[in-house]
C-alpha cells in the first residue's frame, strides 16, 4: 500500500543548521508554519536592535569578577540619535575622553578589551562576561589594561580609547547587527597601535561568537593566536593570516606566555 505522507529528506540534515533551508512551499508561498517563524525571527531581530543598553548591569557582572572597569559613553546621546548618526557612535563624549585622559599615564598596557553594545545590547551582556574571563587567565603574563564599557559605541571608537591609553592592542567585543537567526551573535575586533583614522582593512574580525555559534573557548584560542601574530608583526587587519586552526588548540595560554616573555623590555 501506497503511503499517504511522503517523507522529507531534508528534514534531517536541517538539524545541523539554523539556515533556512528546504523550507517547502504552499502553492507560490511559504507553508504558514516557515512564514510565521520568519516574522517572528525578523521581529526579534528589530527588537534586539532598539533594546535598551545593558551597560550598567554588564559593569557590575564585570568587576563581580574582579575587574578593573570604566565606563565611558559615545557622543551619541541616546540610542535614536545612534542608529541615525553612525558617525557619533565612533568618538567619545567629552566627559569620557576627559576621564581617560586622566587614567592613561599610569597604564600604557599591553591589550586594553573594550565591552561595547553595539547594534545588540544583549550579545555582549551574555557573551561579553564569560569570554573575558577566559582571556584574562589565559593572558596572565600580559599587561591588560582595564576593561573599558562602553555605551552606543561603534567599531571604530576603540581606535580612540586605544589611542588616550596608548594601548599596544585593542580589541573590542561589540554586539552585531541582529540577524534572522541570531539577535545577540558578538564580534570581536583586534587593533594593533589603535589610533583615530584607523580603518576596517587594520583590523581583523572574529564574528559569529555565542554558543550557538562560536563558542567562547574556541573564540578566546583564536584571538589569542591573532594577538600573539600581531605582536609579532607589528600590525593586524590584511597582514595578519588568521592561522588558529594550525595553531595547537590545547595550548594557547603557553603560546601567549612565549610572546609575552619574548616582549618583556617593550611594555
Amino acid at each position: 500500500m501506497n503511503r499517504l505522507i511522503t517523507a522529507d529528506p531534508w528534514q534531517a540534515l536541517r538539524r545541523y543548521t539554523p539556515a533556512r533551508i528546504a523550507l517547502g512551499r504552499a502553492g507560490d508561498s511559504l507553508p504558514t508554519k516557515a512564514l510565521l517563524e520568519f516574522g517572528l525571527a525578523h521581529a526579534q531581530a528589530r527588537d534586539a536592535v532598539h533594546e535598551p543598553s545593558h551597560q550598567g548591569q554588564l559593569r557590575e557582572q564585570l568587576q563581580a569578577q574582579g575587574l578593573d572597569v570604566i565606563a565611558v559613553h559615545s557622543a551619541a546621546t541616546d540610542r535614536h540619535e545612534y542608529l541615525l548618526r553612525p558617525d557619533l557612535g565612533r568618538h567619545l563624549n567629552e566627559a569620557s575622553r576627559a576621564q581617560l585622559i586622566e587614567r592613561a599615564p599610569s597604564l600604557e598596557p599591553d591589550i586594553v578589551f573594550v565591552v561595547a553594545d553595539g547594534l545588540s545590547s544583549l550579545a555582549p551582556l551574555r557573551h561579553g562576561p564569560p569570554l573575558l574571563q577566559i582571556l584574562h587567565a589565559e593572558l596572565r603574563e600580559w599587561h591588560i589594561g582595564p576593561v573599558i564599557v562602553a555605551e552606543l559605541a561603534r567599531v571604530a571608537l576603540g581606535d580612540e580609547i586605544g589611542e588616550l591609553l596608548r594601548a599596544k592592542q585593542l580589541a573590542i567585543l561589540i554586539g552585531e547587527r541582529p540577524g534572522l537567526s541570531a539577535p545577540d551573535s558578538l564580534g570581536i575586533y583586534l587593533t594593533h597601535a589603535p589610533r583615530v583614522g584607523r580603518t576596517d582593512a587594520e583590523r581583523n574580525c572574529i564574528s559569529n561568537v555565542r554558543p550557538e555559534g562560536l563558542g567562547y573557548a574556541l573564540a578566546a584560542h583564536k584571538l589569542l593566536v591573532l594577538l600573539c601574530g600581531a605582536r609579532r608583526l607589528g600590525r593586524s587587519g590584511l597582514a595578519l593570516k588568521d592561522e588558529s586552526e594550525a595553531a595547537s588548540i590545547v595550548a594557547p595560554a603557553r603560546h601567549a606566555r612565549i610572546e609575552a616573555g619574548a616582549h618583556g623590555d617593550d611594555r
